[in-house]
């Protein structure tokens, strides 16, 4: 039998390398990889038969769903978005769904949206959560601080010139005047001297400019970052699992206020020390103990809540590739 791991397309101007990490969690579990399959173009695979793990977001390319029937699939830690699910589970995505279910959700809400369709579907959690091989003693561990692309939900210059579409909808609308408000955020939450000491970390970088092997390259040199760090702050979740999973200290910061963004993390951000912010005022509360900002001496434990998530993925994953 061959394997293939899911690979992704970039948009003009960068790309995630979160998708990445997600797929390394998949690959620890394959004896090799022979192909590269992309996610939004599943449809179109017609090589050799091939067995994959099916896991994180689904997809942009809604109109070229369903895979093609050369791939035998594993779905778990699977989320279909909100704006996605309309056009994915029409009559022929159910009907692909319930031949292959049980289908293992990354969060509440695909679960329950599968259940809504007749979809044999149950919660796993996110795959990230296995990369425990990544762990290091804790004599490795570093002083350093790492602050993971915190409140990148909120408008930024970037986001605000990304076309000029997107430029002259934000003067309408008033969003280009939002610009700023995540440092202002941050600075009620970060003591002045850890933002200025920290080791800021963009996982989106430019696109067109790495190969596939570069890019699960650069997931992979995150990990061992991030495994060695005394401390990670983020607004990524696949930043914040995998720490989950390699021991490492991580506070997550939830600023998220649209649908689209939090239907993502329900069941998840249970497993997180967490500041939740109100994206208006910059008001926040956390479900951890914190006096004043987070500081240099802050020192917090992981909740390790996800351990029996973790195994029950493992399990599951053997099974497959054994099977």
């Amino acid at each position: 039998m061959k394997f293939g791991l899911l690979k992704y397309e970039e948009n003009k101007k960068f790309f995630n390398v979160g998708d990445n990490i997600q797929s390394l969690a998949a690959k620890q579990f394959l004896p090799k990889v022979d192909e590269y399959v992309s996610r939004e173009k599943m449809a179109d695979y017609g090589g050799d038969k091939i067995k994959m793990i099916l896991n994180g977001w689904f997809t942009h390319n809604v109109h070229n769903w369903v895979p093609s029937e050369k791939i035998e699939p594993l779905f778990v830690s699977f989320h279909i978005n909100n704006t996605a699910a309309p056009y994915m589970l029409n009559e022929k995505g159910i009907a692909y769904l319930k031949k292959h279910e049980p289908i293992g959700c990354r969060d509440q809400f695909t679960a329950e949206t599968l259940q809504e369709k007749g979809i044999d579907a149950y919660f796993t959690g996110c795959l990230t959560l296995t990369l425990d091989n990544y762990k290091v003693e804790d004599s490795q561990r570093t002083d350093e601080v790492y602050i993971v692309d915190p409140l990148y939900g909120y408008t930024t210059y970037k986001k605000v010139t990304y076309n000029f579409r997107r430029f002259a909808k934000s003067i309408l609308n008033g969003t280009i005047f939002q610009i700023g408000r995540s440092n202002k955020h941050l600075k009620n939450i970060i003591d002045k001297s850890l933002l200025e000491k920290a080791i800021y970390i963009n996982q989106e970088p430019a696109a067109n400019k790495y190969t596939t092997e570069e890019k699960f390259e650069m997931g992979e040199d995150l990990l061992k970052k991030y495994a060695k760090a005394k401390l990670v702050i983020t607004s990524r979740i696949h930043c914040a699992l995998p720490c989950l999973a390699l021991g490492t200290p991580v506070i997550f910061i939830n600023g998220f206020d649209s649908f689209v963004d939090s239907c993502r993390f329900e069941g998840i951000l249970d497993l997180f020390n967490r500041v939740d912010v109100n994206s208006k005022t910059g008001e926040f509360t956390t479900n951890f103990n914190l006096e004043g900002k987070i500081n240099e001496n802050t020192k917090i434990k992981n909740l390790e809540k996800h351990h029996t998530l973790a195994n029950n993925l493992k399990q599951k994953c053997k099974e497959f590739i054994l099977s």
